[in-house]
């Protein structure tokens, strides 16, 4: 059962993850007073826990992006099309780097999925 939650909560964070990265825009605009820099817009009609809960997402999120990026390929392309496949609901997105043979893909994306559930326990994101 441990294993069943632990999968679980693994394939909602790389989806939430996904979406995250695709939402990403390098900030293109002027450089702005330093003073200001790390200003937030109002969240007038965001509730207390709202605004707690998005930052402790957003503090997840940028440490799942961490871990990943921290990986070896094969394993880190197998996270990255894992997630885009979750995000997706489909299974159709492969790439290039990672074996054509279904079998030898599994074993490759289940230790993937094996060594970022280990870190993000160990850093105590899940």
């Amino acid at each position: 059962m441990m294993f069943n939650d632990s999968a679980h909560i693994l394939e909602d964070l790389l989806s939430r993850w996904h979406a995250w990265g695709k939402s990403y825009k390098a900030n293109q605009q002027a450089p702005s007073d330093p003073m200001f820099r790390n200003a937030k817009t109002g969240r007038g009609w965001d509730s207390i826990d709202e605004i707690i809960e998005d930052d402790l997402m957003g503090s997840t999120l940028e440490a799942i992006d961490f871990h990943v990026s921290e990986m070896q390929d094969p394993h880190r392309t197998a996270i990255y099309f894992l997630a885009r496949n979750l995000y997706t609901g489909r299974s159709v997105w492969l790439s290039k780097r990672l074996p054509e043979d279904p079998l030898e893909r599994g074993v490759i994306v289940a230790e993937a999925r094996n060594q970022l559930t280990r870190r993000l326990m160990a850093a105590g994101v899940m």
